[in-house]
């Protein structure tokens, strides 16, 4: 069989990486391509278009590069005619891959949909659209498949992809020495993955670190994005080891995304913050209609985190709330436990062995 899979951010790549790994694993045969990243690639797909290209978040910063993502919406669907998959395969990233769907059913091509489009937080009306163009919606949280179900969208509920990628986690006995740290009690600073993220969130961070320096301060850095975003004063940078670095920190500054639930499951507190531009979050709070930003309150329905946005992102609430994370205090206890309740409601892993199941049966239709 032929799987075409597009995902386009780092998180996306992660999860489509092994979803290709389970494809693989239970069609032999299998030919792989798609737009995507080192993760897929390494896992065995041909990568056509690497995720970094198509890296823009925030609506002011979409409608900026609108003619770039027009033509890769051209150049895609180019590729996919010349490939002509037995079925395509959406991983996240709903703003421009439900913009393939639509022309793909056109097409006659079968779609299904991996880590659904949270149509439950804003844009309700996207519920029609995966309807129309989506033949399989794999959701990643519980409380989607009734969602999405009660809609009349064919939805399976797989589990969450996190707990695949965290059960091959190998600690690095040597971590610390590898990295000079230690003598100091560690605060992970996870700024995101995009370069949006890191110009907009590091520089307080930076500004924190000066303050308080009884710790040592260290980034999670990706290789994906250059040297020169990381250049801070008093802050370490540690690339491509974000699991080793959080399983060393005593607390951490997250933020908003998939990394608030990873240092959840990580068990190490936490407080998120999100800062983007005025003209984004202008729209964002007009059509988001959910109570709390970061997975791990969405999931826990209710406030495990505090979450720092916008004017909150400051210095004298960041380290106000820092300091209550820290050793020997009850919120710190309080959260830990919340995390435990957490990872239960979340269930086993095997996200990727299930939605590989359902892809492959949709594919031999």
């Amino acid at each position: 069989m032929r799987y075409f899979i597009v995902s386009g951010e780092k998180s996306g790549d992660m999860h489509a990486a092994n979803l290709v790994k389970s494809i693989l694993s239970q069609d032999s045969d299998a030919e792989i391509v798609g737009w995507g990243g080192e993760a897929m690639e390494a896992a065995g797909a041909k990568i056509l278009k690497n995720y970094r290209e198509l890296a823009f978040m925030g609506f002011w910063e979409v409608i900026k590069n609108l003619p770039t993502i027009l033509g890769f919406l051209k150049e895609i669907k180019v590729q996919i005619t010349d490939f002509q998959p037995d079925v395509l395969v959406f991983v996240d990233y709903a703003g421009f891959n439900l913009k393939v769907a639509k022309w793909a059913k056109s097409q006659n091509l079968k779609t299904a949909f991996y880590i659904a489009p949270k149509a439950w937080a804003w844009q309700k009306n996207r519920v029609y659209t995966i309807k129309k163009y989506i033949d399989e919606l794999l959701v990643i949280f519980p409380f989607e498949k009734a969602f999405f179900g009660n809609f009349g969208i064919s939805t399976t509920y797989v589990g969450n992809p996190l707990l695949d990628q965290m059960s091959g986690f190998e600690a690095n006995p040597d971590f610390l020495k590898d990295q000079n740290l230690g003598k100091k009690p560690i605060i992970a600073l996870l700024p995101g993955s995009r370069s949006q993220e890191v110009k907009n969130m590091l520089g307080l961070m930076q500004t924190l670190a000066e303050t308080k320096k009884e710790f040592d301060w260290v980034v999670a850095g990706v290789s994906s994005l250059p040297n020169e975003l990381y250049a801070f004063e008093n802050l370490k940078v540690v690339k491509d080891q974000t699991y080793d670095l959080l399983k060393n920190a005593t607390a951490a500054i997250v933020t908003s995304g998939t990394a608030t639930l990873e240092t959840a499951l990580m068990a190490v507190p936490q407080v998120v913050v999100y800062k983007t531009s005025v003209f984004s979050y202008w729209i964002a709070k007009s059509v988001v209609n959910i109570p709390y930003i970061s997975l791990v309150n969405l999931i826990g329905e209710k406030e495990i985190v505090k979450e720092l946005i916008q004017g909150d992102y400051n210095l004298e609430k960041v380290e106000f709330e820092l300091n209550k994370l820290l050793p020997g205090n009850n919120l710190r206890e309080k959260q830990l436990t919340d995390y435990s309740v957490l990872k239960s409601t979340i269930g086993e892993k095997g996200a990727s062995d299930k939605a590989a199941a359902v892809i492959l049966k949709l594919a031999k239709k």
